[in-house]
């Protein structure tokens, strides 16, 4: 065969250059946004604000001083009283004409995302990897009717159905709970998990199973030292989705929660500032809340591509 014959199926390299070209300009376009929060989060207030809008600015970390701590106005008499400042972010503050305060909530919040968001992702992928193994391996009766009813659940808008689960959790004293919330997003993120496990588990072969039960293994046994690990990509895909989900979930943490248990995303929203929002600590705050399913999405980025892709094409 003429190797300079190119192959029916194979793109031209016109259309290989005009694929490029379109994902380079959506990665732009993509991009746009987060690389703005990243500069406005190093900006001062006046910058951040200032019209028109200004792209080169002198990069200050107010906006991350005022994110962490809580500050109060003085007179330049009292201002003038005080020892000078022992920190580099303590100086920041004095030439706001502010004094320290004490720590603001936000790492609590933080940490709150991290305990609500990993752990209902955690819920969520055990109980769908559990379900999915017996939708695919057993003969459940109205196997198809309970999958719909699975499925349906994501049909309706979570916060339609809000206000009972706010009465609910009033009730059963689940409000401004870690538990409340861990339990409510697993119970969300259940349907899409079922559904996207069941088909990684209809890929991975009985034939598989069957030959290390004659082995001598057991159904658990074969099913943690078999299946799980042939189903590691499908896990970490499901466990990536759950994860956005759980952790970008704004109505419910903003209904069902008002201290104790709040996440950042009802909270970033509430920093003030003099004379109204505090943009470089809200981009400040966002750009931090970005980091947690970034960095996940990133040591994952391996299954997600091999998880979105499996199945495509069946021997």
């Amino acid at each position: 065969m003429n190797p300079t014959v190119r192959h029916p199926l194979e793109p031209s390299t016109t259309s290989k250059w005009l694929a490029a070209l379109a994902v380079i300009g959506y990665a732009l376009v993509s991009l746009i946004p987060l690389v703005w929060i990243v500069m406005t989060s190093l900006r001062t207030p006046q910058d951040a604000i200032a019209y028109p809008p200004k792209v080169l600015a002198e990069p200050s970390a107010i906006g991350y001083v005022n994110l962490f701590t809580t500050r109060s106005r003085v007179g330049a008499e009292e201002l003038a009283a005080l020892p000078p400042p022992t920190t580099w972010y303590e100086q920041l503050v004095r030439e706001q004409q502010m004094i320290l305060a004490g720590p603001s909530r936000f790492i609590d919040r933080y940490k709150n995302s991290l305990i609500i968001g990993f752990g209902s992702t955690f819920l969520s992928v055990v109980l769908g990897t559990l379900a999915a193994y017996a939708f695919s391996r057993f003969r459940v009766p109205a196997k198809d009717d309970w999958l719909f009813f699975i499925l349906s659940t994501r049909m309706m808008p979570p916060i339609a159905v809000a206000i009972p689960i706010y009465l609910m959790f009033r009730a059963v004293g689940l409000s401004d709970t870690h538990v409340g919330l861990m339990l409510l997003y697993t119970v969300v993120n259940l349907s899409l998990s079922v559904w996207l496990l069941k088909g990684f588990m209809d890929e991975i072969p009985r034939e598989y199973e069957e030959a290390a039960m004659v082995d001598g293994y057991t159904r658990l046994q074969a099913f943690f030292k078999v299946v799980l690990p042939q189903a590691s990509t499908g896990i970490a895909t499901t466990a990536i989705f759950c994860l956005i989900f759980a952790w970008n979930e704004y109505a419910f943490a903003l209904l069902l929660t008002s201290g104790q248990a709040q996440t950042s995303p009802p909270f970033i929203p509430t920093i003030i500032g003099e004379g109204g929002l505090d943009w470089p600590a809200m981009a400040a705050g966002t750009t931090l809340f970005l980091l947690p399913v970034l960095i996940f999405t990133i040591l994952l980025r391996k299954h997600l591509l091999r998880g979105v892709t499996f199945g495509a094409v069946r021997k």
